[in-house]
């Protein structure tokens, strides 16, 4: 009989011990994944209010962008020929509706969806996020542009 109590008792510490493991991960990835959508959502300010601070803010100074040109060749952008392209509308409201579409956080490496609709089109921005010298960064985006 003590035997079973013993086998019992440390049973249920297992267990014990196995959900508080679990619910402190859950908790860190709540954590990690507000902290990368806080990210995200500099950039997309950024976008909206042609700010490039808040732009800078959450890219990684040498991060770049990509893209397909109309002709099937790679665009790139450098962030400086990228930011003076807001340059015109500086700090004016973009109409359009700017929304993270998924998260997805493995460690140090996270992947952002981002959807932008705005009145004439759609663009699908996929964002690498790296964790570098304790923050999160983006350190490339990729995209896609559809006309409506």
């Amino acid at each position: 009989m003590k035997l079973r109590q013993l086998t019992v008792a440390l049973s249920l510490s297992m267990i014990g011990a196995s959900l508080a493991h679990a619910q402190t991960d859950s908790v860190a990835r709540t954590r990690e994944d507000s902290t990368v959508r806080a990210v995200v959502q500099s950039y997309l300010y950024g976008l909206k209010f042609n700010d490039t601070v808040g732009l800078h803010e959450a890219f990684w100074p040498e991060a770049r962008l990509f893209a397909i040109r109309p002709n099937g060749q790679i665009n790139e952008l450098t962030q400086a020929k990228w930011y003076g392209m807001f340059a015109k509308n500086a700090r004016q409201e973009e109409k359009g509706d700017l929304r993270i579409a998924s998260v997805d956080i493995t460690g140090n490496a996270a992947a952002v969806k981002v959807v932008e609709d705005y009145p004439g089109s759609r663009y699908t921005d996929y964002l690498n996020l790296l964790h570098i010298s304790g923050r999160w960064w983006i350190v490339n985006k990729i995209y896609t542009m559809e006309r409506r």
